[in-house]
């Protein structure tokens, strides 16, 4: 019971940072290797065939190279931080 809470709740957290990643992927004044970096995160998100703590694993590896990017936008980088803090607290 414990642990179909937990899963969703880790989904939860998924479609949340989907929806950033989604927002971050979208808008056109970020450069397009962070909008690439973010479809990337999403990707790995989505694959089903993984525990959501590996997708989130996957996503958070991708963003993390990333996030250290001198071109990105502050607001942005604000996003990112949100999904990282998101998908963290995601475990097995």
């Amino acid at each position: 019971m414990v642990r179909k809470k937990k899963l969703i709740e880790y989904e939860e957290r998924i479609k949340q940072a989907l929806v950033l990643l989604g927002q971050i992927s979208e808008d056109t004044t970020t450069p397009r290797n962070i909008r690439r970096a973010a479809r990337e995160s999403m990707g790995a998100l989505q694959l089903m065939e993984y525990t959501p703590a590996v997708r989130a694993s996957n996503a958070i590896a991708t963003l993390d190279d990333i996030l250290q990017d001198p071109n990105m936008p502050p607001y942005t980088r604000v996003k990112l931080w949100n999904v990282m803090s998101l998908l963290e607290a995601i475990k097995d």
